[in-house]
């Protein structure tokens, strides 16, 4: 019998150390790559839109040598990839200049009009998330049927129909008609100024101050435009949750379990939608990142101060900082949720961290 090599554990650390290095030198590669073409679109899109931002600043009537002068303090006079490198240093330091409409920082802006879309989106993913995968369910379970083919009309209805004139019906009917929800904006004017936010998210502040008549009013607002965005998010996650369940009901582990006898409750629920539940993070994920980025008309529509309605505002009137600066952070947070639900996948799936 061979002896063994009293050296082969530290050669297996080693070499365990050295993948583990590589594999995060490869993760800071991709999120780097990822950001600096973020940042390079961005950037672009800056440079090549019909909007002078210097003339934004000043005004048409601003005499030539104001300007010019404005121009070289903003660095517009330089070339582009001098322009470009002063645009991500200030980008890595929080600067993205000041807003014309507001005169205020644009982070310190984009601070203040986050959370109100970061809250909207939440609770419409939690909207999707918990009408779509049931509808999901019940839609492999019973492929083929009625229930089936209404979940599928359902969810294409929520792709085809332009969101927009989904919440102009929804605030003529819930909102003029019957009475049910309140109108556009987060909150009524009656606790505008009386209420004061602590997290800036509105619900979550009412409860932390025990204000529920507060509650009801953010509530009655929110109810409508997250009801809006839940209905898109559960259109794709019932769709990919049907997927995914049909790919688990056809496999072996199940045909197992059916000849146990195992109840077909505990072997839909508690097994099937188990191993489902691994992509379906990943999914629900991206679900909520879309919405973070795609609330857009949504906020216009309901006149939701978030970050949507910001970005539109200072489009409209030539606020280009703004407009970049919101890009930026909305890019960033959904390069940081894909990422996210990545690690989160290697963690949930054994089979990924073995690779």
């Amino acid at each position: 019998m061979t002896q063994s090599d009293p050296r082969m554990p530290a050669r297996r650390a080693r070499r365990g150390a050295s993948a583990a290095l590589k594999s995060i030198a490869g993760f800071v590669v991709i999120v780097a790559t990822t950001y600096l073409g973020l940042l390079a679109v961005t950037f672009f899109i800056g440079r090549v839109v019909p909007i002078d931002p210097v003339l934004a600043i000043v005004g048409d009537r601003a005499p030539a040598r104001v300007v010019e002068r404005v121009r070289q303090e903003m660095g517009f006079d330089l070339p582009y990839y001098q322009q470009f490198i002063l645009y991500v240093k200030g980008v890595l330091h929080g600067d993205f200049g000041t807003s014309v409409l507001t005169t205020n920082p644009v982070m310190t802006d984009i601070r203040r009009v986050f959370p109100a879309t970061m809250e909207l989106a939440t609770v419409g993913t939690i909207i999707g998330a918990a009408f779509g995968i049931p509808l999901g369910v019940l839609a492999a379970v019973r492929r083929g049927s009625v229930a089936d083919q209404v979940v599928r009309i359902v969810g294409l209805i929520g792709y085809s129909v332009p969101i927009f004139w989904l919440g102009l019906l929804a605030l003529l009917v819930f909102y003029a008609r019957l009475g049910w929800a309140s109108g556009p904006g987060r909150i009524d004017v009656v606790y505008e100024y009386t209420f004061t936010p602590i997290t800036g998210f509105y619900l979550l502040d009412a409860i932390l101050a025990r204000d529920w008549a507060i509650f009801r009013d953010v509530f009655s607002h929110i109810v409508l435009p997250a009801s809006l965005l839940g209905y898109f998010s559960m259109a794709y996650i019932s769709r990919m949750t049907r997927s995914f369940m049909l790919n688990e009901l056809g496999q072996e582990y199940i045909v197992a379990a059916r000849a146990k006898g195992l109840s077909e409750t505990r072997i839909i629920w508690g097994h099937a939608l188990r191993n489902a539940a691994v992509p379906l993070v990943t999914v629900i994920a991206l679900a909520y990142a879309g919405l973070l980025e795609g609330s857009v008309l949504t906020e216009t529509v309901f006149a939701w101060p978030g970050l949507g309605l910001y970005i539109t505002n200072s489009l409209q009137n030539a606020d280009m900082n703004a407009v970049l600066g919101g890009t930026v952070v909305i890019g960033s947070v959904f390069i940081a949720i894909n990422l996210l639900s990545d690690v989160l996948y290697r963690m949930l799936d054994p089979r990924t961290r073995a690779r």
